[in-house]
């Protein structure tokens, strides 16, 4: 591997470095904690909030969420169980609803937001379409595949992973275990960062942030593909985990109307390979949501 495919390049570098605020709001009872990029809360801007996947977190986004944010409002959330929101006694699709919505709310936007899920997080774009979709502009949803478990669900059911917590010597020692659930090829410096931004000190060491609770929940349904009351873009990776029959399923059952964006060479986990692109989709689409009317179903 050459010094050109490990160093950060500067568009990398200068997302780190972009000016963001973490912050909190407690729903039902639980701190949830938010990153905010872009025109600072209250300013009036449109929005995006960036959910993630099972067992990832906020930071997952770091180096995607500046470069959405020129024109809008971002803010990338931390479920609860997961990243550094607080833990439940028992996780549902609604409940993270529920937090997602009051982050949006919270972030100031001015217009109804568009709430992007990758994984696990597309569930929850889904689902919260389903109970508030005429509070969105709309959702993108990446590589969710609706009729089945996602690949951390499965992974944690078979027990290949996510059991209870491991604690590790050192933070180097838990850095070097990070592997994306499926595993896939990724860009060094990205996966360098999410690795470092998903463990944290505890008793002995070192550990995961995430509460291995969050994949004890029920599979998604396809019934989360009716009623969908705003706009909805389907993002497929091109080796991702979505079969191509699957998607035209999700096509179909939201009447043809939602478009099915394909992101070249991508794996599952499109932000940790192929971010440009995954930025460049979202752009693309979403100047196509500001200037254009919603399709409507016959």
């Amino acid at each position: 591997m050459t010094a050109a495919e490990t160093e950060p390049p500067s568009w990398f570098t200068c997302a780190l470095a972009a000016p963001e605020v973490t912050r909190t709001v407690s729903v039902a009872g639980t701190e949830i904690s938010y990153r905010q990029f872009g025109p600072d809360r209250g300013s009036g801007s449109s929005g995006i909030v960036l959910v993630h996947g099972g067992a990832a977190h906020a930071r997952w986004w770091d180096h995607i969420a500046p470069l959405l944010a020129a024109e809008r409002g971002v803010v990338a959330i931390d479920l609860s169980g997961h990243g550094d929101s607080g833990r439940r006694d028992t996780y549902t699709l609604d409940g993270w609803v529920e937090e997602v919505m009051a982050v949006a709310a919270y972030a100031g936007f001015s217009d109804p937001p568009v709430i992007v899920g990758h994984s696990m997080g597309g569930f929850v774009a889904l689902r919260a379409a389903g109970l508030h979709g005429t509070e969105l502009t709309g959702i993108v949803v990446i590589d969710s595949p609706v009729q089945d478990l996602t690949p951390e669900q499965q992974a944690a059911r078979e027990g290949r992973a996510f059991g209870p917590l491991r604690v590790y010597p050192s933070r180097e020692a838990a850095i070097s275990r990070f592997r994306p659930m499926p595993d896939q090829p990724t860009l060094p410096y990205v996966r360098a960062h999410v690795a470092a931004s998903s463990i944290r000190a505890v008793d002995g060491g070192w550990s995961w942030k995430f509460d291995p609770a969050v994949f004890s929940r029920s599979a998604a349904s396809p019934a989360l593909l009716r009623h969908l009351d705003c706009r909805v873009a389907l993002f497929h990776a091109e080796h991702g985990i979505v079969p191509p029959q699957t998607t035209e399923l999700m096509y179909d059952k939201l009447g043809q109307l939602a478009p099915v964006i394909e992101i070249p060479a991508a794996g599952h986990h499109v932000m940790l390979d192929q971010p440009i692109a995954l930025v460049t989709g979202i752009r693309t689409l979403l100047s196509d949501w500001d200037h254009s009317l919603p399709a409507r179903r016959a």
